[in-house]
């Protein structure tokens, strides 16, 4: 399948998903042809956490935490621990890459048939300190943002490993 960022239909549910599953294959097109030695690799003295392998990780595990725990209140399976909070960082840094984005992939399948099920209006199980419950609309336009961003730190960090740029 090509990346796009181009909806097949112009509703909100189809551009909310397209983006979403362009941000998740702009994950893995960042990590293209890279070597396994990169993939560990910390190249911000001041962030031994930003790794390539890292990202990619806390990426579907932020995704997992939004859909699956927080959403619809099944139980949080992330790797984090009160001694590790950030374990999905370190984990991701030592997983080879290939099972991190099959990983990856396996989570968007889930949150996407979790998601199908479900109105843009629909509340999440678990509310925000304040008391107030995200609509899935909320919690998708979140997860475009922090896959968004998180795209960036790989751009950067891809550069940095070997000077591949663009993807």
């Amino acid at each position: 399948m090509t990346r796009t960022d181009t909806p097949h239909a112009w509703d909100e549910r189809t551009t909310l998903l397209t983006m979403l599953q362009y941000t998740r294959d702009t994950a893995a097109e960042k990590c293209r042809d890279l070597a396994e030695e990169q993939v560990g690799r910390a190249l911000l003295e001041t962030s031994p956490l930003m790794t390539l392998g890292g990202v990619v990780n806390h990426m579907r595990w932020v995704e997992h935490s939004w859909i699956e725990n927080r959403f619809v209140g099944g139980p949080d399976l992330g790797p984090w621990t009160e001694q590790e909070p950030d374990r999905e960082f370190s984990l991701g840094a030592t997983t080879p890459l290939a099972q991190t984005l099959r990983e990856y992939a396996e989570q968007a399948a889930r949150t996407d048939a979790i998601i199908a099920g479900l109105a843009l209006d629909d509340r999440s199980a678990t509310p925000f300190r304040s008391g107030e419950r995200p609509t899935l609309r909320w919690v998708m336009l979140h997860l475009v943002e922090e896959n968004a961003r998180h795209n960036g730190h790989l751009d950067i960090l891809r550069e940095l490993a070997d000077g591949r740029t663009g993807s």
